[in-house]
């Protein structure tokens, strides 16, 4: 389902919501059935939790609310504000803190720290939702009924910019599959223009091999100097080595919903050595895209970008055709390579911009 911008599927069922309920009813029920503690709500998310909690609670108890915000959209600002503070007429009972979702245990800090200076007999911590691997707090929680991990959530209580909280069962933001390309294209052909657009387009990030080199090189970086020293000696930078600084900028990324590979692999060997990389971190290459295009009319493109850039390999054509003669020599193994795995696509790459990069989102959404 959509609610706002974002789309999100089933998580729990209301009834394994419930049960979770009736877990934690009947564990605090064991500790207090035999006085009145005063459960406290924590307003808005926990208003469904306390609601069914009180009719699975079959005992004496009293009930209040606070209010306190630290959310907005989908992550927490960090800075926790009271909206409703707690009623006086607590002390000396046995507290118990009702939360509908725990997580990185800022708001629960603050709970604790606004019943610090009341005179409590005891005080204790429930939640319906408990996300364990993210919470860093100095408090124990004393009853949780789900252990979750570490996603987004909406309903029973929970919302996403408000929306969301009546639903019975919970939900859990649907996450954008993880999308790598490989970009193939003949010089001239648009690549680094049509990547920007991209990785714009679907949050990518681009690794342009040439880039990797320069920056490497540039910053005097291990591996960049190991390059260099290649490079001095007249000598091909090994596939290793290169590997090596691809896989750097994929670690430095790691929060991008993809890459786009520009500039390698440029050899089986080094697509294979890609594929095995990749697998270390659960990814593989989704699709190769080969911008395609009419040798005279690149000629024709580089020749005009040749005079403003000043770069001798844009002004002779013999040059460009060398260039031509390399890039069919060392991708026709690739594309061989790409299309026994079903994963290599031909794009035209001549035309207005706006034409080239919708037939490249084409590809892309069918993935």
């Amino acid at each position: 389902m959509q609610i706002h911008d974002k789309f999100f599927v089933p998580f729990l069922s209301e009834d394994q919501i419930l049960a979770a309920v009736k877990k934690v009813a009947d564990n605090i029920a064991e500790d207090f059935k035999n006085e009145t503690p005063i459960f406290v709500g924590v307003l808005n998310g926990s208003f469904m939790f306390v609601s069914d909690f009180l009719k699975a609670y079959q005992h004496p108890c009293e009930v209040t609310f606070v209010k306190m915000s630290s959310y907005e959209g989908l992550t927490s600002t960090g800075i926790v504000e009271t909206l409703l503070d707690v009623s006086e007429n607590i002390e000396g009972k046995s507290v118990i803190i009702l939360e509908d979702i725990i997580d990185s245990g800022r708001t629960l800090k603050h709970l604790i720290h606004m019943f610090s200076n009341i005179n409590v007999k005891e005080f204790k911590v429930a939640s319906l939702f408990y996300k364990s691997e993210v919470y860093r707090g100095e408090y124990p929680i004393d009853y949780f009924g789900i252990d979750i991990p570490d996603k987004f959530i909406v309903g029973y209580g929970l919302d996403y910019n408000e929306l969301g909280r009546n639903f019975r069962e919970v939900y859990q933001l649907k996450q954008p599959d993880m999308i790598n390309l490989v970009l193939f294209g003949k010089p001239g052909a648009g690549k680094g223009t049509q990547a920007e657009f991209l990785k714009e387009k679907y949050n990518l990030k681009h690794i342009s091999t040439g880039d990797v080199f320069r920056y490497n090189i540039k910053n005097n970086t291990d591996l960049g100097l190991l390059a260099k020293s290649y490079i001095d000696n007249g000598d091909l930078v090994p596939d290793e080595v290169t590997i090596k600084m691809l896989q750097e900028e994929v670690t430095k990324n790691v929060a991008a919903s993809g890459f786009i590979f520009d500039g390698f692999p440029r050899t089986t060997v080094q697509a294979e050595a890609l594929d095995a990389f990749l697998m270390t971190k659960n990814m593989k290459i989704n699709a190769t895209i080969a911008l395609e295009a009419n040798d005279e009319v690149l000629i024709q493109r580089l020749l005009e970008r040749g005079k403003l850039s000043g770069r001798s390999d844009d002004q002779d054509e013999d040059k460009i055709r060398n260039r031509f003669d390399e890039y069919n020599q060392k991708t026709a193994p690739l594309k061989n390579y790409y299309q026994e795995q079903g994963k290599f696509h031909s794009v035209d790459g001549i035309g207005a911009i706006d034409d080239v990069t919708a037939r490249l989102a084409k590809v892309i959404e069918t993935l």
